[in-house]
């Protein structure tokens, strides 16, 4: 089997999860690893099993061996970053979100497209076994017209300050995920109503950022939506889904992490729970690398691409806007 190589571009918390997943699949043959701290870059490099480590990303896209890119960077360099890879002809797969503003993120694709290299976003969603069989089921008609979506994401704590200051905030950082699933599961929004909050620490509201939100979504089908988010569940990691139709409904929920329930005395049931996303979609990050880098070699569309990497985000800063406007917003509006 011929091996893809690839260049892994960050090695921090999400870089090293990709480094351990991309160095376990026969597909893939990592031959640098870049990251401007030294520890994380040897780190990473270790649980990937890759040849050359470096400082300095344009450096690793330098290696000859170098076919295609994982880019695990901060969400600020991920544009120069895929234009850089683009030039060299080299197959980018980019963590969400591609930039923090359509501007940067319509430079960067229209240099993907011009030199026709293949591109995949990183909502990795997509890939749980869970959404996917979802995704099919919607698609055969399971139950009928959709009129109903809803989607609850909840972090077991908020990141740092430092963080949070270049995240684009959390409708770009965190709903996205949601959002994307909504355009998944049930189709284009054209309109959102969101409401936003600091609720877990008054810092974040400093920043002109928010911790708790819910957001009202309207799709072109004629279907509502709601998506409630907040930065801290004392309890670890909640994330649900539901696609309600006419004549059913489709939940999404790894509730518990473990498939057993204890039964004690009286009415007590106990039952473990997903602590972290990296735990509950780590095989969903696998599924998007693997499917990735066959891609790649085989020379098939990827998936999610440069449509969804572009209308996702418009969608994100349409609820942005929405918050900081206290009025609803047609994602149109957006541009």
């Amino acid at each position: 089997m011929r091996r893809l190589g690839v260049a892994l571009l960050g090695a921090g918390r999400m870089g090293q999860l990709h480094a351990e997943l991309l160095g376990a699949l026969p597909e893939v043959r990592v031959v640098a690893v870049a990251d401007p701290l030294r520890e994380n870059a040897e780190r990473g490099a270790f649980l990937a099993r890759a040849e050359e480590t470096y400082l300095e990303p344009l450096e690793a896209l330098d290696h000859p061996g170098v076919e295609a890119v994982v880019i695990a960077t901060p969400t600020p360099t991920h544009a120069a970053l895929i234009r850089e890879a683009a030039r060299r002809r080299q197959a980018v797969f980019c963590e969400k979100p591609l930039a923090l503003d359509l501007a940067s993120t319509e430079a960067a694709l229209k240099e993907v497209e011009a030199y026709g290299i293949p591109f995949q976003i990183g909502f990795q969603r997509r890939y749980d076994p869970g959404y996917a069989q979802a995704k099919a089921l919607l698609e055969g008609g399971e139950i009928g017209r959709v009129d109903q979506f809803r989607a609850v994401s909840r972090d077991p704590a908020p990141p740092s300050l430092e963080y949070l200051e270049a995240s684009g905030g959390i409708a770009v950082d965190m709903a996205i995920h949601d959002l994307d699933l909504a355009r998944f599961l049930v189709g284009e929004v054209v309109e959102v109503q969101a409401w936003g909050a600091a609720r877990v620490d008054p810092r974040i509201g400093a920043l002109g950022d928010w911790d708790t939100v819910s957001l009202l979504l309207r799709f072109e089908s004629g279907a509502l939506g709601v998506v409630e988010n907040s930065r801290r569940a004392v309890y670890g990691y909640d994330i649900r889904t539901e696609v309600f139709g006419e004549r059913g409904k489709l939940v999404v929920e790894a509730l518990p992490k473990t498939p057993l329930y204890r039964y004690g005395p009286g009415e007590e049931v106990r039952l473990d729970h997903y602590r972290y996303f990296t735990d509950r979609f780590r095989e969903a990050y696998r599924l998007e690398l693997q499917a990735f880098a066959r891609g790649v070699l085989e020379g098939r569309p990827l998936s999610p691409g440069p449509r969804d990497a572009r209308e996702s985000l418009r969608l994100a800063l349409a609820a942005t806007r929405s918050l900081r406007e206290g009025r609803p917003v047609r994602v149109e509006e957006v541009a």
